[in-house]
């Protein structure tokens, strides 16, 4: 049948459906010819591409050191804005808590990474006989500091003598002791040692004249109180204020965490490093988006008020930034000096061995990223604080 025939015969057939369709609106027509029938065999259709299919991303686990909150901005900034995802990876935040050691979850595989202080949390736990590496070093300086009022006159460690001093001890104690060691002072004979509450009730009730502090969380609660002589809150300059960095006993805290186990798997490594490089990019991000990280924070769960999270995220950027070999390298010799202290106050037994700690993967992080990674000209901005934090 030539093609004329068989357009033919199509007008055909579609007339004869337009008058079934219309029959309840129009008069019965006479009956037609039956339409003559349409070949049975139809053309071979081209085969349809199968659609594509995202990846699958890679799960996992990365366990904090506390609860929600700007000290772990950086992370919720890199699940919020697609870093993980782009990385390819599914990644689920584990907050922390005082009943959470994140060293001992990445240890029995609760987690892939964990964030933790490197002296009394993973250094210490490796030489317990966990397989543990720090893969990055995140805060390049320590955020402890010793905070008394004004009126107690201690300006300098050597002030502590005869002095009621707070700390959280727990371990937290060792920047604290290595100074009064430096300023040729006992701990246990020269001052009376109080063991401190995770917050700032001793220092304002007078219970001690000099307290723990860190500069993102407790010292931030004092100028969260108002003072009751003034009836306005406490001031900065009503304050002494005593940093570790400066005094010489400081030593590395927030730093990322595996298992040197894992790691050995195929594969895992490369996982590491876009864990790391998408990581890195949430610190950025935050150093250069600070109102956004805020509020991704806060989002996230926080019980803390807005104030204290801006506060918070300003003094933990400052520890991070900056970095002079780029966000995540360990500086060595504040290695050394962490490791020394942590040695003389029984915090470790003894020298690490070389592979509690690696920059391999961290380097191969930054080689993949574009911006500003080492935020040398990062300035911290101004945050007023309001009462309670909110």
């Amino acid at each position: 049948m030539d093609r004329v025939a068989k357009k033919t015969l199509a007008i055909a057939g579609v007339a004869a459906m337009l008058l079934s369709a219309c029959a309840v609106q129009a008069p019965t027509p006479a009956p037609q010819p039956p339409a003559p029938a349409q070949p049975t065999e139809q053309p071979p259709q081209p085969a349809q591409p199968a659609q594509p299919t995202a990846p699958e991303r890679k799960a996992v686990r990365v366990v904090l050191q506390w609860v929600p909150q700007s000290q772990f901005a950086g992370y919720y900034a890199a699940k919020d804005k697609g870093f993980y995802a782009e990385e390819g990876l599914d990644v689920t935040i584990i907050p922390g808590g005082p009943d959470i050691a994140p060293a001992q979850v990445v240890a029995s595989d609760g987690a892939e990474f964990g964030v933790a202080w490197l002296p009394g949390r993973m250094l210490a736990a490796r030489e317990g006989g966990a397989d543990l590496v720090n893969i990055a070093q995140i805060f390049q300086r320590s955020g402890t500091l010793m905070v008394s009022f004004k009126e107690k006159g201690i300006t300098k460690i050597e002030d502590f003598k005869g002095k009621n001093v707070g700390s959280w001890l727990l371990g937290n104690e060792a920047e604290l002791f290595a100074a009064l060691r430096k300023a040729g002072l006992d701990p246990e004979k020269d001052v009376t040692i109080v063991k401190q509450n995770f917050d700032m009730s001793q220092l304002l009730k007078g219970e001690v004249d000099v307290a723990q502090a860190m500069i993102y969380n407790e010292y931030a609660q004092v100028l969260e109180t108002r003072n009751p002589a003034t009836g306005e809150l406490y001031k900065p300059e009503e304050l002494n204020v005593i940093d570790f960095n400066e005094v010489g006993t400081a030593m590395l805290q927030d730093g990322v965490m595996a298992r040197a186990s894992w790691l050995a798997q195929p594969g895992n490594e490369d996982v590491a490093v876009r864990f790391l490089r998408a990581t890195f990019r949430g610190w950025m991000f935050c150093r250069d988006n600070f109102d956004e990280c805020v509020q991704i924070v806060l989002n996230n769960g926080t019980a803390l008020g807005e104030s204290h999270m801006r506060w918070q995220l300003n003094e933990i950027n400052a520890l991070i930034w900056p970095s002079p070999n780029g966000i995540g390298i360990m500086d060595e010799a504040l290695y050394k000096q962490t490791v020394e202290i942590a040695k003389t106050y029984g915090i470790l037994k003894k020298d690490p061995d070389p592979e509690a700690y690696r920059t391999d993967l961290a380097k191969r992080a930054l080689e993949g990223l574009s911006g500003d990674t080492k935020g040398l000209s990062f300035k911290k901005i101004t945050v007023e604080l309001k009462e309670g934090g909110n």
